[in-house]
Order: structure tokens, then sequence, then C-alpha cells
């Protein structure tokens, strides 16, 4: 049953690797596809010993997913990456731009340029709350909030993980103000926009994460 469970795991991992090469991530971040595939195959012995193996996406859980820092590919490019029923992601945040946003405090973020995002939740029951009080929710379940890069590599390899009635805010990353970055639907097309942080909407939750795993180095 645990090989079973290991083999389940390793051949996601496998998928999601395929799934960025297919998507020019190596031509984005600047080196060969062997070379990209090099870099993130330490992870590969990491998500058998931290994951699990279910895959709920109805319910919007993931047992993990391959998150590529955008130090290495820019959001706006990783943005376009993306595709759900054949529209691609696009970016509307004036007057903020995605690189004004941090890491907030308490968030520890991996410094390999590529981790591991484990057991990952969509927020259904953060729908119709306010970000500042989502955030104190998530944090009392002793789990972490998503950041940019976090949440646009979950939709990177599952795009229907954004729903109509469930898209998502990303409270781990903040530039200063009341400002949240979110992710929903407009006309079809995957958005990266912001939301206020005292502001509820029935359609939109917060997502969050258990763990982080990274490697050592970059």
């Amino acid at each position: 049953m645990k090989s079973e469970h290991s083999e389940r795991l390793k051949k996601e991992f496998d998928h999601q690797v395929e799934t960025l090469l297919q998507k020019g991530y190596p031509k984005l971040a600047g080196v060969s596809a062997a070379a990209f595939t090099k870099a993130l195959q330490p992870l590969r012995a990491k998500v058998t010993k931290s994951a699990v193996a279910e895959i709920k996406l109805d319910e919007g859980k993931l047992p993990f997913v391959i998150v590529i820092q955008s130090e290495w590919v820019s959001t706006e490019k990783a943005l376009q990456r993306v595709e759900r029923k054949g529209k691609r992601g696009f970016l509307s945040m004036f007057p903020v731009k995605p690189e004004s946003f941090e890491p907030i405090e308490g968030v520890k973020i991996p410094r390999s340029r590529a981790y591991l995002l484990l057991d990952v939740d969509r927020g259904k029951k953060t729908l119709n709350v306010a970000p500042d009080a989502a955030l104190k929710m998530i944090k009392k379940t002793k789990r972490s909030p998503l950041t940019i890069d976090e949440g646009i590599a979950v939709l990177t390899h599952y795009p229907d993980f954004l729903k109509k009635n469930n898209c998502f805010s990303m409270l781990a990353s903040r530039c200063g103000d009341r400002r949240v970055p979110a992710l929903w639907l407009s006309a079809g097309r995957p958005k990266l926009g912001w939301c206020w942080a005292g502001n509820p909407h029935t359609w939109l939750g917060s997502a969050s994460c258990g763990k982080r795993v990274g490697l050592l180095k970059k």
C-alpha cells in the first residue's frame, strides 16, 4: 500500500514536470530542458515523504504542487502560461505590480528557485470572509496562506482549481497597504488582480497550504 502511495506521488510529480516543459518553462528560465528537469529532480524524493496521494479538485484540495519562483520565471510570463478552457491568464493590478508584493511576516519561503507546496486548500471555509478575518482563521489552524507565486503555480498545473463560485485570495503576499492579491475569473479568463483586506465576497475565499518543502541551494 505504501509503495502504491509513493508511486502515485512520483507519477504526479513527473506529470507536473512535463506540464512545465510543455508550457515552455525552460526557455522562460533561460536554461535547457535537461537542465531545468535536473534542477527539479531532487524534489521528487521529497514529495514521497511529505505529501498525501489524493487529488480532490471538487473539494478544492491538492496533495502538492511544484512552485517555480518568480525570480526564475516572472509572474507575468507564468500567468500567461495558465490556460483554463482555452483562455489564458492575464494581469490587472494597476496601480501596483506583482513585484510590489512580498511575503508577510511569519511566512518562510524556501530559498530554492523551485519548491513543493503541500496540502493545498482552495479556501471554501473562508468564502464571504474578509481577508483580514480569513488570515486569522488560517493561522489558528496552523496552516499558511499562499503567495502570488504559489497561486499561479496551482493554476498552472490545475487550471480548474479556480471555480466561479470559489476563487481565492493569496494572503501571504502584501505590498504594504490594504491590497490583497487574488485570482478570479473574468469573462472566463483567469485574472490576477487585488481586493481590499476588509471586504468579503461571496465567491472569494483564501487559499492555504500545510507546508513548504524546498532545497538547500539555489
